[in-house]
C-alpha cells in the first residue's frame, strides 16, 4: 500500500510501465483476432460484392483509422483506462459515458464465449480430434476452461499477458503469411482444383459491385476492425502512457488493413467467388474448407492460425472489459468493489473475474438456446460497437472544441475525421437496425417478439444498461454531479509533439 500526502495509506493502482509500445501494439492487433476475423466474414463479403471484396475492406478501415485518432489525442489528455466512458463524461456528460461504458463492457461478455469456442474447435480439428470437436458437451466444457485460464493470465498480470501475446502474434502471423503465399503461388502456377482468378488492381474499388452490395458489406468489413483500443485500455500501464497507447491504436489499424488485404486478395484469387458464394454460410469454418485445398496434408497450420488467433483474443477481449469497469467504479459509476486491484498483482482482479463469470454464464445460457442464437448474439455486437465508437468520435470534437481552429491538424485529425467517422459508424448503425428488425436476416431465422433476435438482444441489453444507470443513480449522486469540461489548454500545448 502507498501513502498519500497525509499519510493515509491508499489502494494500489495498476502497474505503471508494465509494457511498452510493441506489446501494447501487439495486445491491440490480437484483440481484433485478424485471422478468424477475417475467415468469418471473407465468404459474406464475396456473395455480396464478388471480386471487389478487397475494396470492402479497405473502405472498412476509413472509419476505424478516423476513430483511432479520436482515441489518440483523447488518450493524450486523459491517460484514463476508461478510455470512452472517461472521455465521453468529461466531453457529454455522466450519462452519456456510463451508456459508453456499459457498451464497451457489454461488448466483452457477448464475444468471450464464442472466441473461445472457435479457439477450441479449430484447435481439436488442427490435432486432428475431430470427434471431440463434434461432441457438444466436450467442447463446451473445453471452452469454459480456456476461459478461465485466459482470464487467470490477465489477473496474474499484463506482463505475462504481454508475453503470451507476443507468442500468439508471431505464430497467428507467420501461419496466415504461409497460406497467402502457398495460395498466390498456386494461382499463378494453375495448380489449384478450384475456379480461381489471378488478383487485380481493381478489385480494390469498393463500388466496383454497386451501392447495395458495399453498404451491407460495409456492416460486415467494418467490425473485423474491431478491439484495437484494447492497447489504449491498458494507458495506464503502459510506457509513455501520454502517447504510446494511441500510438499502438492507430497502428495497429494499419497493420489490420495490409493484413486483411493479403489474406482477402488470395482467398478470392484462389477460392474464385463461386465457391465462396456456395459456402458464405460457413462463416469462420471458409479456412477450414481451404485449408485442405491450398496445403494439402499441411491444413493444420491454418487451422492453427485461426486457432490462435481466437486464443489470443479471448485473452485480450477481456481487457477493455475490465479495465472500462475499472474505472467505471472508481468514479463510483459502478459498485465499488470493481475498482478492487490486486495488491501483488496491480490488475483489476475483481472486474476481471466478473466479466469472465457473465461471459461464460452468457456463453452457456445462449448456446443452450441454440447455437444459432449465439451467432445472432454475435451480430448484436454491431449495435454496440458502433454506438461507443460513435461517441467516441464526437466526445474528440466536442472536447477539443475551443482548440480545433489552432491549426489545419487539429482541424482535420481532431475534428473533421473523429466527426466523419462517427458519422459513417451512425449510419452504419442505423443500417443494422433495419437489417436486424427483419427475422429473415438473423442466423436461426427465427422472430422473437416480432423482430430478429440480434435486435432484441441489443435492445434488451441496452434497457438493461439504462435500468442499471437508474438503480445507481437513484443510490449514490457521486459520478452523476460530474459536469461537462473542455481539453485543459496547457495539456494540449504541453505534450503535442
Amino acid at each position: 500500500m502507498a501513502e498519500d500526502p497525509a499519510g493515509q495509506a491508499r489502494p494500489a493502482g495498476l502497474k505503471p510501465d508494465a509494457i511498452g509500445f510493441v506489446d501494447a501494439l501487439v495486445i491491440g492487433l490480437n484483440a481484433t483476432s485478424p485471422a478468424y476475423s477475417v475467415a468469418a466474414v471473407i465468404g459474406p463479403i464475396v456473395a455480396l460484392v464478388g471480386v471487389y471484396a478487397p475494396g470492402v475492406l479497405f473502405a472498412s478501415f476509413v472509419p476505424m483509422l478516423f476513430i483511432a485518432s479520436a482515441f489518440y489525442y483523447l488518450n493524450k489528455v486523459d491517460q484514463d483506462c476508461g478510455t470512452t466512458f472517461s472521455w465521453v463524461t468529461r466531453a457529454m456528460g455522466p450519462w452519456t459515458g456510463w451508456l459508453g461504458g456499459w457498451a464497451i463492457t457489454m461488448t466483452g461478455v457477448l464475444v468471450v464465449g464464442s472466441l473461445a469456442d472457435v479457439a477450441v474447435s479449430f484447435g481439436l480439428l488442427a490435432v486432428g480430434l475431430d470427434s471431440w470437436a463434434d461432441n457438444t458437451f466436450v467442447r463446451q466444457l473445453l471452452t469454459v476452461l480456456l476461459i478461465v485460464v485466459m482470464t487467470g493470465l490477465c489477473v496474474i498480470g499484463t506482463e505475462l499477458s504481454a508475453k503470451v501475446q507476443n507468442v500468439l502474434i508471431l505464430a497467428q502471423v507467420v501461419f496466415l503469411l504461409v497460406f497467402v503465399v502457398v495460395a498466390l503461388y498456386r494461382v499463378y502456377a494453375g495448380t489449384t482444383s478450384l475456379d480461381s482468378v489471378r488478383p487485380s488492381a481493381e478489385w480494390l474499388n469498393p463500388f466496383g459491385a454497386g451501392g447495395a452490395g458495399l453498404t451491407s458489406g460495409l456492416l460486415l468489413g467494418v467490425f473485423i476492425y474491431w478491439g484495437w483500443e484494447s492497447a489504449v485500455n491498458l494507458t495506464e500501464e503502459v510506457e509513455d502512457s501520454a502517447t504510446a497507447p494511441g500510438k499502438a491504436g492507430v497502428w495497429s489499424t494499419i497493420i489490420l488493413l495490409v493484413t486483411y488485404l493479403s489474406v482477402g486478395f488470395a482467398v478470392v484469387a484462389f477460392a474464385g467467388t463461386a465457391y465462396l458464394t456456395e459456402n458464405a454460410d460457413e462463416e469462420e469454418f471458409i479456412f477450414a474448407l481451404l485449408a485442405g485445398e491450398v496445403m494439402g496434408s499441411w491444413d493444420w497450420i491454418v487451422l492453427l492460425a485461426v486457432a490462435t488467433s481466437a486464443i489470443a483474443s479471448t485473452q485480450t477481449t477481456i481487457i477493455p472489459a475490465s479495465r472500462t469497469a475499472l474505472s467505471m467504479a472508481r468514479r463510483h459509476a459502478l459498485p465499488t468493489h470493481f475498482a478492487r486491484i490486486h495488491p501483488r498483482f496491480r490488475t483489476p482482479d475483481v472486474s476481471t473475474w466478473w466479466v469472465a463469470a457473465i461471459a461464460i454464464a452468457w456463453y452457456l445460457v445462449v448456446n443452450r438456446i441454440s447455437e444459432n442464437a449465439l451467432f445472432d448474439s454475435l451480430t448484436a455486437l454491431s449495435l454496440l460497437i458502433a454506438f461507443y465508437y460513435a461517441l467516441t468520435g464526437v466526445a474528440c470534437a466536442v472536447y477539443y472544441r475551443r482548440h480545433l481552429t489552432e491549426s489545419v491538424r487539429n482541424f482535420f485529425l481532431i475534428g473533421v475525421g473523429p466527426l466523419v467517422g462517427a458519422g459513417l459508424l451512425t449510419w452504419l448503425l442505423v443500417r443494422s437496425v433495419i437489417d436486424m428488425s427483419d427475422p429473415a436476416n438473423s442466423y436461426s431465422g427465427t422472430s422473437w417478439f416480432g423482430l430478429g433476435p440480434p435486435l432484441v438482444i441489443g435492445i434488451f441489453i441496452s434497457l438493461v444498461g439504462v435500468v442499471l444507470m437508474v438503480v445507481l443513480r437513484l443510490r449514490s449522486s457521486v459520478f452523476w454531479s460530474e459536469r461537462r469540461s473542455v481539453v485543459d489548454p496547457d495539456l494540449v500545448h504541453g505534450k503535442e509533439s
